[in-house]
Order: C-alpha cells, then structure tokens, then sequence
C-alpha cells in the first residue's frame, strides 16, 4: 500500500533537526523513564542537560492527563493528500516521549521498522503477559486491563500505518472515538454517581425530619388515645351516677306514691263510715 500511494520511508537516522527541539516544547517532560509499553519504540536520544524548568519541576507530584483531556489536545496530522512522509505520519499518530534521567533529557522516538508475523504473535504473547503480570481483571473495570489493550491497539495502528499511512489514519480515527465514547460514558458515570449521592443525603436528611414527624405525631396518639381513655371512664362514671340517681328518684316516688294511695284509701273509708252515720 506505501508503494502505491508513493510514500517512501526514509532512514531512521535521517530525521529533521528541528523536530526534537519542536516536539520537546510541545510535550510534557515526565519525571522519570516511561514504563515499558507494548508499542515499539528506537533507542532512546539524549538531547544534553535537562531543561532548568524540568527540574525545578522534578518531584512534585503531578497529575495524571485525563482522558477527556488527551481527547480535546489536538494533534496536527498531515493531510491525506499532500502524500506526506510515513515518519511525519507516525510520530503525528504516536507522539515522542521524554523524559528527565540522571539530569538528562532524553526522547525516544516510535520505531518505523516494519512488523512481521513475528512481531504480531510476540505482540499477543506479550499482552497476554503483562495482563497475568500486572493482575488485570478479566471482567468489569480495569484500568490495568484498558491501558494494555490501548498500547497493544496502538501498536497495531504503528504496524499498520508504516505499510499503508491512510490505513494508519482511518485507525486513528477508530480509536479516537473509541477512546471519545469512554470519556462520555465516564463523565455519565460521574455525573450519575454524584446525582446518587446528592440523593441519597437529601433522603437520609428527609428521613431524619419525616422520623422527627413520626415520633411527634405518635407521642401526639399517644397523649389523644390517653385523653379517650380519662373521657370515657369519666362517661362511665356520670352513667353510673345517674343511674344510681334515676333509681334512687324512682323509689323515691314510689314510695310517695304508695303513701298517697294510701291516704287515699283511708280518706276514701273515713268518707263512706260519715256518711252512713249522718
């Protein structure tokens, strides 16, 4: 494919002189020596003593680039159809890395050497190595497992774009929106987790004032259930009272009235016994 779109390789040795100097001001020196990746790199340059700036910066604890980060940070490719350098095309896909050793600045380049099928099985052994090594998970999240499957994809892109560059740049794009659909399912799993949360302390915050109501409206059955109970034995009382009184009253008249029947009788007999005399 590099044939028939007329892009030539040239030695490896034979790189512009201004791209280290461009490529180290663009870049973010790190600490220290990279990890070993699983995507093939040259030897690594040493550009002379380390910038001043970088060590004064050596130490301190900085933070990681986020994905969303790498996402937004544009890298200049060159245009399909200019027929650009493979070289140009790879350290565009694959950026340089630097780094400050023994107050040295080194860089070290993507290797252009051509892959083999050598080089593709010794590329999945490899994977499969570092995933047992570094105790990846096999399901679920795993950074481990996401960083080495990253590496072993761009080096894939590596191996791909020195034979065909175009090819190399289709892939970059796949991987680009790979990379831009984990970023937004992560911002939806962060915002989603906060949401939780927020949720969660205005449930446990609802559910102290509706406990609070609780109590208080059950101390308030409480205090009523008392007062039934005094009204009722207060009714049973005056029940009873009255009906000692209706009964009593009762007698009372009874006994009243059988006195007056009584008189009556004897009115009645007092009457009749004068009469027969007169």
């Amino acid at each position: 494919c590099a044939a028939s779109c007329g892009l030539g390789r040239p030695p490896q040795g034979n790189r512009p002189p201004g791209r280290t100097r461009k490529t180290s001001e663009r870049a973010m020196i790190a600490d220290s020596r990279p990890r070993d990746s699983l995507v093939k790199y040259d030897p690594p340059l040493e550009l002379g003593p380390a910038p001043p700036e970088a060590l004064s910066r050596k130490g301190k604890a900085g933070r990681p680039m986020s994905l969303k980060a790498q996402l937004t940070k544009k890298t200049q490719l060159p245009p399909v159809e200019s027929k650009p350098n493979t070289d140009d095309v790879l350290h565009a896909l694959l950026p340089p890395r630097e780094w400050i050793e023994d107050a040295k600045h080194y860089m070290q380049y993507v290797s252009n050497a051509p892959a083999t099928r050598l080089d593709v099985i010794q590329l999945q052994e490899a994977l499969d190595q570092r995933l047992m090594e570094r105790q990846a998970r096999e399901t679920g999240i795993c950074p481990v497992r996401e960083e080495l499957y990253s590496q072993c994809f761009d080096e894939l892109i590596r191996q791909v774009t020195i034979n065909c560059p175009e090819r190399g740049l289709l892939l970059l794009r796949v991987r680009d929106e790979i990379r831009m659909s984990i970023a937004a399912y992560q911002t939806l799993y962060q915002s989603s987790v906060t949401f939780g949360t927020r949720k969660q302390l205005q449930s446990e915050q609802g559910k102290a004032e509706t406990e609070q109501q609780i109590a208080e409206q059950e101390e308030t059955k409480r205090q009523r259930e008392a007062r039934v109970v005094e009204l009722k034995n207060k009714v049973e009382a005056i029940e009873r009272r009255e009906a000692e009184r209706r009964t009593v009253d009762e007698r009372k008249r009874k006994e009243e009235i059988d006195f007056l029947k009584h008189q009556q009788q004897h009115l009645d007999s007092f009457l009749k016994s004068h009469d027969v005399k007169s």
